[in-house]
């Protein structure tokens, strides 16, 4: 069922996405044509449906737009929220969004923004540069995003439509990039309104938002929006339906125009009611997390052996229905900077057995914590391979209580854990893309508790190395560094590279298009009836 197809999408460097029913049609060119061609009927006039519906796979109730990381949250942020730049996510190319043009450099260290003009939050109210200082000094201050923002200095609003940005050291190529990590809103709103129900000066605003599964966010235009995507219809609504069943019934039944995360067991169900499914190579990934305070575990032997036992080609075969590629570094190989890293885990039951006599560990067991969404099909192979070394994996499927994963001097209540990510959502340069699970945040302080070890430590130094490094042939050399010194430790790891699905009705949505990574984009997209 499955054939090459051709969208307006450009990824990476020209990687070809698969779809399940596209096909691509070609013209021929020839001579002159002496006689005269045939009339072509007028186009028919295209209607425009009331409303872009979509069913979304996963739930959050935290709409709050500063470090947000939640797969449905941030996905609806891009739609309601503007930073002074932002990314197409389709070729992760950077566009003028709240900015007005260019960064303006004033010297190696300091770059100046100016505002678009009229800009204006959905509430009336015109966006200030005082808006946007706040926004960025509110995100470097978070937990999450202000690993990704720690170039800057200072931030500061020149005056009411111009603002200062002072660096720690040059980082002019990742710049415009980086910066649209952060969504501007008003500076006026409480922590409580950017929880509940936020504004931002985004074509689309918020009307009700309920995350849990089962339920809807309710988007409606944003009329003060004076941007180049406006908001094409009266209203959007996103199904929230965890259960890829349910999914599945709603784009049959046609309740909706769109889902993500098209289960593989349906994707030829959904493509004979006549909808499209694609499936776009990226970051998407499960992986597996080690507590590292916690013996054994602080032995990287038997994090390796771990993933030595694991047969990753079956898993592909059996659960992704082959759509997803073995991890053979940090970065899949369609990425521009791949490096296969210097250490690869191929299936070696053998070798995994080994590893653990060396770290003198026997009979081992320990629970497996799986996060409850799509990973969780991937559990019953990751026990029945470790059971074959010998190693006993109690399953424990749960929703993952993120907030329970803190900082702390304790030891953490979790031994292994089996958990998708994809942070490629913010960006897709390497710094970014290791910085988020192995930078000095949470992730390596209070859920692999990997901070604070000297290979942690050398691993930052690479990184700033990099950053700082303004030849992009040896910024390259150190990041490839990077991805061997974090394939050797694994604190944090993939298993395979997943490629993206997106299920659709091409024919009602114009101008719409599949992303390599988690949710939806419906920015310029019309339906129509």
């Amino acid at each position: 069922m499955e054939k090459h197809s051709l969208t307006r999408r450009g990824f990476l460097a020209g990687t070809a996405a698969t779809g399940a029913i596209a096909a691509l049609t070609l013209s021929g060119c020839g001579g002159d044509q002496k006689k005269e061609e045939p009339k072509k009927d007028a186009p028919a006039e295209k209607t425009v449906a009331d409303s872009i519906t979509a069913a979304v796979a996963y739930t959050s109730t935290n709409c709050n737009p500063i470090g947000n990381s939640s797969a449905l949250m941030l996905a609806a942020t891009w739609h309601v929220f503007e930073g002074l730049y932002d990314l197409d996510l389709h070729n992760y190319k950077t566009y003028t969004a709240l900015a007005a043009g260019e960064p303006v450099k004033v010297s190696d260290t300091e770059y100046e923004v100016s505002l678009r003009d009229g800009a204006k939050f959905s509430d009336g109210s015109d966006v200030t540069a005082a808006d946007v200082v706040n926004a960025f000094e509110k995100n470097m201050a978070d937990a999450t995003y202000g690993a990704f923002l720690t170039f800057i200095d200072a931030v500061a609003a020149k005056d009411d439509k111009t603002v200062t940005f002072t660096l720690k050291y040059p980082f002019e190529s990742l710049l415009k990039g980086r910066l649209s990590v952060v969504k501007v809103f008003p500076a006026a709103l409480s922590e409580d309104e950017l929880k509940t129900k936020p504004i931002g000066s985004g074509p689309w605003k918020y009307d009700t938002i309920n995350g849990d599964d089962g339920g809807t966010i309710k988007f409606v235009p944003n009329d003060q929006y004076n941007g180049p995507m406006p908001a094409t219809c009266a209203e959007m609504d996103w199904n929230v339906l965890l259960d890829g069943t349910a999914r599945t019934t709603a784009i049959t039944d046609g309740a909706v125009l769109a889902i993500e995360s098209v289960p593989d067991a349906n994707a030829e169900q959904i493509a004979n009611t006549g909808a499209t499914v694609e499936y776009v190579p990226g970051f998407a990934l499960p992986f597996l997390m080690f507590n590292t305070k916690k013996a054994p575990f602080d032995d990287v032997r038997v994090r390796q052996a771990i993933y030595y036992a694991l047969d990753i080609e079956k898993l592909i075969a059996n659960q992704m229905d082959g759509h997803a590629a073995p991890a053979t570094s940090f970065l899949p190989e369609a990425y521009a900077n791949y490096h296969r890293a210097s250490t690869v885990y191929s299936h070696d039951p053998e070798k995994a057995k080994s590893l653990l006599a060396e770290a003198n560990v026997a009979d081992l067991s320990f629970e497996l914590m799986v996060n409850n969404n799509w990973v969780k099909d991937l559990a019953a192979q990751i026990k029945e391979d470790l059971g074959a070394i010998g190693v006993n994996a109690t399953i424990n499927e749960t929703k993952i209580d993120w907030a329970a994963l803190a900082p702390s001097e304790s030891i953490l209540p979790y031994d292994v854990m089996l958990t998708p990510g994809d942070p490629s959502c913010f960006g897709n340069d390497p710094d970014l893309l290791m910085t988020w699970w192995y930078g000095d945040n949470i992730w390596t302080e209070g859920r692999s508790c990997w901070k604070g070890t000297p290979e942690w430590t050398q691993l930052q130094e690479l990184l700033q190395q990099a950053r700082e490094e303004a030849d992009a042939a040896k910024q390259q050399e150190i990041w490839n560094q990077c991805f061997d010194l974090i394939a050797d430790n694994i604190p944090i790891y993939p298993l395979f590279h997943r490629e993206t699905s997106t299920g659709f009705q091409a024919e009602k949505l114009e101008d719409f298009a599949p992303i390599s990574t988690t949710g939806l984009v419906f920015l310029g997209t019309t339906p129509l009836a």
